[in-house]
């Protein structure tokens, strides 16, 4: 009787088990299915209008957008004053210039620079003073970890281009792209450590999945100074670029994307989403992500152009 009682249970916890890790995987392809869904909402005790509010207070800078013919976008981190640190407002924008990304159906690909020839120096630190409460530090983490998310899960190939210094909060903006460039001269630098926090953007997750655990850890309890050749060395960046000046760093970074974003926008968008869910998702589930990426284009223009051109090479 009594080891019928225990199968039972186990039985019954396993079950609970599986239902458990189905529901958890069902969210997270759900995350990945429809844009516009973020990983905290009002269920998490993350009420996005409250901190809305509270970075509104703190002006300064912009996030800009440039949408070209081409399909590749710009986004660029204007606060030259302050060496492009995000204010309050800059925030805000960033999450608005996302949501435009998210809804921008001809794009391919995304360039994520700084102005002036530098990256960026992370939070501005007045809103970090004015937000110096574990409550407002967890609840400004939400927000960020939303934004950078849904950054990372475009079905647009993006690239940060690396000027000067990406420090802080903005070596943390570059590992939500899916590469990275980098200027001779360019430097990352994790110096959370020194500010005594930790990364609270979801750089230190990303930073594990980049350079993996033992790497990661040094570069952020060390509070590491990346020059290009260590970051080359790592894996961190893909390439160090030959420009120096703003116009030319442009110019190499868009003829780097452009190998990657060649074809039509539904064909390389239908690849980004395949990684991103082979990324985060279990095989099975990732799979299945797969098998409806393939109904999106399989029998589609650029397919059947493809399989014409296919049988002109073969005669």
């Amino acid at each position: 009787m009594f080891l019928e009682l225990k199968c039972i249970m186990l039985c019954k916890i396993q079950m609970a088990g599986n239902l458990l890790k189905t529901s958890s995987l069902s969210v997270r392809t759900k995350l990945l299915h429809q844009t516009g869904l973020s990983l905290y909402n009002t269920s998490h005790g993350f009420h996005e209008e409250d901190i809305k509010k509270k970075l509104q207070q703190f002006p300064g800078g912009s996030v800009d957008l440039q949408k070209e013919d081409s399909g590749i976008g710009i986004l660029t981190l204007n606060n030259p004053s302050k060496m492009n640190a995000f204010s309050g407002v800059m925030m805000l924008q960033l999450l608005e210039k996302v949501i435009e990304l998210e809804n921008w159906t001809e794009g391919k690909g995304l360039i994520v620079r700084g102005a002036k020839n530098t990256f960026s120096s992370g939070s501005d630190l007045n809103a970090v003073k004015a937000l110096a409460t574990p409550e407002d530090g967890m609840t400004l983490c939400m927000f960020m970890q939303n934004t950078l998310t849904r950054l990372m899960r475009l079905p647009l190939i993006s690239v940060a281009l690396i000027q000067g210094r990406a420090l802080g909060g903005g070596a943390e903006v570059t590992t939500a792209c899916d590469f990275r460039l980098m200027t001779a001269d360019g430097e990352i630098r994790f110096v959370h450590r020194e500010m005594g926090i930790v990364p609270s953007w979801g750089g230190g997750a990303r930073l594990v999945e980049l350079l993996g655990a033992r790497q990661a850890l040094k570069v952020l309890s060390g509070a590491l100074s990346l020059d290009a050749a260590r970051a080359l060395s790592l894996g961190m960046v893909e390439e160090v670029l030959r420009a120096s000046d703003e116009a030319g760093c442009l110019q190499e970074a868009r003829a780097w994307l452009g190998q990657f974003t060649q074809g039509p926008p539904q064909v390389i968008r239908a690849l980004k989403r395949s990684v991103s869910s082979g990324r985060e998702l279990c095989l099975e589930e990732a799979l299945q992500m797969e098998k409806e990426l393939v109904g999106t284009v399989w029998g589609g223009p650029a397919n059947r152009e493809a399989i014409a051109r296919k049988g002109k090479f073969n005669k």
